[in-house]
């Protein structure tokens, strides 16, 4: 029998052999062959947040360049029947991607993932005034749009009741019983599709998500496993902890990681995952901590946003002026997402009566909610022509969003890690 030449097809061949999934078969060598004398894992996963074409497809050059496994977390925010913020639904995201596998020669695994997938995390849900039944219910069937698609993670969150008091959080009873119905949901339409098996991940890091006690945190794994095993369905293969970290802050808890890391493991044999990695400035904690999987996503549509900004510096040195800038500071605040950041003192404020350098904060890190925005797009192809003469935009932003992405690579440890498949 032929050994398959790539990373990407033995990891496949070796999880159908498995009866698994390739994120359980990919976790189980960092728990197992690739983890220290102790079972630590040393080895943390990269998921990057598809926030845009640019960073979807330089997360695909990093992870080739760097020989490394490459996840996919998408949020309904971004990706999702109705096309998200992206215009990408789960069905054209998986071709994309596939498309852009084919075109850039990537032959390392690419996994694609959910991301907080439960009533009410789509900001549309709450919007728009969904009571709770049709929320679930228009989660489940994003759900089963995102496994016909392929994806292979799913990340199911119901953690979020909007019915409660401000600041009341979910029983943990009920976090336990909506979590298993999600799943239950998933199975269901897995075997109805007669589709391969699937992980899941489970957990928030969100306050008022009810889990940042660790107490909390464990006595939910503990009733989780308790229940999964009763209804003999498949235990998550990550866990989502609130390791300190949030989108505007670098500050991750060191101390705090070692013991969710531990708990994850003893109390469900789950590895844990940071979310909000972004802005976090001791990488090297999160393997070091035996960290499964980080997500990183809105600093990675930040880092594009700054590139083509230097990309504007270069075209007023040449005295024109797309509109660039103002597109997309305008685009943000009429999406009016901007209000999703605001800090509980900020409430009810315009947005210029924020101070300056919050503004410029919530223009950085909303720019990927308008990437897809017509009046940015112009702008954007308007400064690419006019400073085509002396640089190459597309390969210059690229360029910057890549080397971001291999920073994060090299800190996780997964340099080469493929060439182990």
């Amino acid at each position: 029998m032929t050994t398959p030449s790539t990373p990407a097809a033995r990891l496949r061949r070796d999880a159908r052999a498995a009866e698994c999934s390739q994120t359980v078969f990919l976790t189980d060598r960092l728990m197992k062959e690739w983890a220290d004398d102790h079972g630590r894992v040393r080895h943390t996963l990269l998921a990057v947040c598809p926030n845009s074409e640019t960073v979807t497809r330089s997360a695909l050059q990093a992870a080739n360049e760097a020989r490394a496994p490459l996840l996919y977390a998408a949020t309904l925010n971004q990706v999702d029947r109705n096309g998200g913020y992206t215009d990408w639904t789960p069905a054209t995201f998986s071709a994309f991607v596939s498309k852009e596998v084919d075109r850039l020669g990537v032959d390392v695994p690419v996994i694609l993932c959910l991301d907080h997938g439960g009533p009410w995390k789509k900001d549309a849900h709450v919007r728009d005034g969904l009571d709770y039944e049709t929320s679930l219910a228009e989660v489940k069937t994003s759900i089963r749009a995102c496994i016909d698609a392929g994806y292979d993670l799913l990340h199911l969150d119901p953690t979020v009741d909007l019915r409660l008091p401000p600041g009341q959080p979910v029983a943990i009873e009920t976090i336990v019983e909506r979590t298993v119905e999600l799943l239950q949901d998933a199975e269901a339409h897995r075997n109805e599709t007669e589709r391969g098996p699937i992980a899941y991940e489970v957990g928030t890091e969100e306050s008022g998500g009810g889990l940042q006690s660790e107490d909390r945190f464990c006595d939910f794994l503990r009733l989780l496993g308790a229940e999964l095993d009763r209804k003999n369905l498949p235990r998550p293969r990550f866990v989502v902890g609130d390791v300190g970290t949030r989108l505007d802050t670098s500050h991750v808890n060191g101390v705090r990681i070692e013991r969710l890391t531990t708990e994850a493991r003893r109390q469900i044999g789950a590895l844990l995952k940071g979310h909000y990695t972004d802005s976090v400035h001791d990488l090297t904690v999160y393997p070091l901590s035996g960290v499964g999987g980080a997500n990183v996503g809105p600093g990675l549509s930040a880092a594009e946003f700054d590139a083509i900004k230097d990309l504007v510096k270069l075209e007023q040195r040449l005295d024109i002026d797309s509109g660039f800038i103002d597109a997309v500071r305008t685009a943000v605040i009429e999406s009016g997402r901007w209000r999703k950041w605001l800090h509980p003192e900020e409430a009810g404020l315009d947005f210029m009566d924020l101070p300056k350098d919050r503004r410029d904060w919530l223009v950085h890190t909303g720019s990927r909610y308008v990437w897809t925005n017509p009046s940015v797009q112009s702008a954007r192809r308007r400064l690419y022509d006019n400073v085509r003469d002396y640089r190459d935009p597309e390969a210059f932003v690229h360029w910057r969003v890549r080397t971001e992405i291999l920073r994060y690579m090299h800190a996780f440890n997964l340099v080469g890690l493929t060439e182990r498949l």
